[in-house]
């Protein structure tokens, strides 16, 4: 049995085993996350997307677009929820995998199960399946994937969207293989699309999504792939690693399943600034203002430094991966989210003033104990000669600090108005996730 066979095999055998109750709420969380935050993404970047439609024509369809109004033909609602989706970098991820799980795979699922009248405890076990081959591939292949300059999101989660799929749509043994193997082939995605104000990141979640369906169409076509797309010299491991050794972790690692080991964040920014960002948000509460600040020291591991230290900050997109702008905020609001990373708050002199005076260094400690710990320790100097620190080790959001329901709602309610849906239709779509045999085309309306 070659490596991509026996990973399969640990796919299969989770498939045949009942979902624990734990893992079932967690999914139906991981779904309303995905759903408010793709809806609130489309109101995000209305602009452009009126533009793309316009240039690109998209065909009506009988598939949701979510948070845009309309239905498009299949490639066209799964390209644009992917898209949206990850717009305003706010979907849920692992720091361990360093990547980002649900908006590649809600955003094939969703118009596949549409498409065949799926029950959404069929699609949600299936995407359960996705979130652990996505995150078991990065898992293993992290930190040097990501060193070597790949998005996980935009790789890994190609291959974990579309067994996700392969599995809701019961293909075969051999045809999800081939769908895997053609996955493998289509897995793609640099990181500088983080660089220097670039808005191309939310490209990689579309793009995954669009291409873990076109796997599939392969496969159901009957096109062969590689008989072990993950090992040789010019398979999988060797090509996100320049390593053909690499070690595949076991599925449910550490005796807990991939989507309890994901976020959900509380703060609209990457999740690289979040404990930063927190313990931003508590010197407010103490009542330091930024016309106090002298200077500020960041401290955290080193995979949160680079390309995330800026402080000339050209937008929003540019923002929310900054750690200096992003305590910015969190000093001079108390807060964090959608209007905090606002093209035109980032655009004000007050809050770049004091992302100026933010500095942020790699500690090798806290870089040792990443990911187990994602610490940040805060130094403030104030300009009358104070000093204040800070240290956060799980921010918000982290499975060791999860929000609450009450939280969580909150957010949910927050990003469906910002994404223009009503009161009535957001709590219809809340209580939809939880009700019994329901499809995903009541659902989605």
């Amino acid at each position: 049995m070659n490596r991509s066979q026996a990973f399969l095999k640990e796919i299969e055998t989770l498939s045949l085993s009942p979902l624990p109750a734990a893992v079932t709420a967690r999914i139906r969380r991981s779904l309303l996350d995905y759903l408010a935050v793709t809806a609130a993404g489309a109101a995000f970047q209305a602009d452009k997307l009126e533009k793309y439609q316009a240039f690109a024509q998209p065909e009506e369809g009988a598939f949701t677009a979510i948070g845009m109004n309309r239905k498009l033909v299949m490639k066209e609602a799964v390209f644009l929820n992917g898209l949206n989706g990850h717009a305003l970098d706010y979907d849920d991820g692992t720091n361990s995998g360093i990547i980002h799980l649900g908006s590649p795979i809600f955003s094939v699922l969703l118009p596949l199960a549409q498409r065949y009248d799926i029950g959404l405890e069929k699609m949600l076990q299936a995407a359960v399946l996705g979130y652990e081959a996505s995150y078991t591939l990065a898992v293993s292949i992290q930190p040097a994937h990501k060193l070597m300059g790949y998005h996980a999101t935009g790789t890994c989660g190609v291959i974990g969207a579309s067994l996700a799929a392969a599995y809701m749509l019961d293909f075969s043994e051999e045809e999800r293989f081939q769908t895997f193997a053609a996955a493998c082939v289509a897995s793609s995605g640099m990181l500088k699309v983080l660089d220097d104000g670039s808005e191309l990141k939310p490209y990689n979640v579309a793009k995954s999504a669009l291409l873990a369906l076109t796997a599939l169409q392969l496969a159901k076509a009957g096109f062969k792939g590689h008989a072990d797309p993950l090992g040789g010299g010019r398979g999988f491991f060797k090509m996100m690693t320049g390593q053909e050794d690499i070690e595949l972790k076991p599925v449910l690692l550490n005796g807990t399943w991939a989507v309890q080991k994901s976020y959900i964040k509380p703060y609209a920014s990457c999740r690289y600034t979040h404990p930063a960002v927190e313990a931003a948000i508590a010197f407010r509460r103490k009542g330091i203002r930024p016309e106090d600040v002298e200077k500020i020291t960041v401290r955290t591991y080193s995979l949160a430094v680079h390309g995330h230290d800026h402080r000339e900050i050209p937008g929003s997109y540019s923002a929310k991966m900054s750690i200096p702008y992003s305590v910015a905020a969190g000093l001079m609001f108390g807060k964090a989210g959608l209007a905090e990373f606002s093209e035109e708050q980032a655009a004000e002199d007050d809050i770049l003033q004091l992302t100026e005076k933010v500095f942020v260094e790699a500690d090798e400690a806290f870089s040792q104990a990443f990911p187990a710990m994602q610490t940040a320790v805060l130094t403030l100097l104030t300009r009358d000669g104070r000093s204040f620190e800070k240290r956060v080790d799980f921010p918000k959001g982290e499975p060791e600090n999860p929000l609450s329901e009450e939280e969580f709602r909150e957010r949910y309610d927050a990003l469906t108005a910002y994404g223009g849906l009503s009161a009535e239709e957001s709590a219809r779509m809340y209580e939809a996730v939880y009700a019994p045999e329901m499809t995903v085309r009541k659902l989605l309306g």
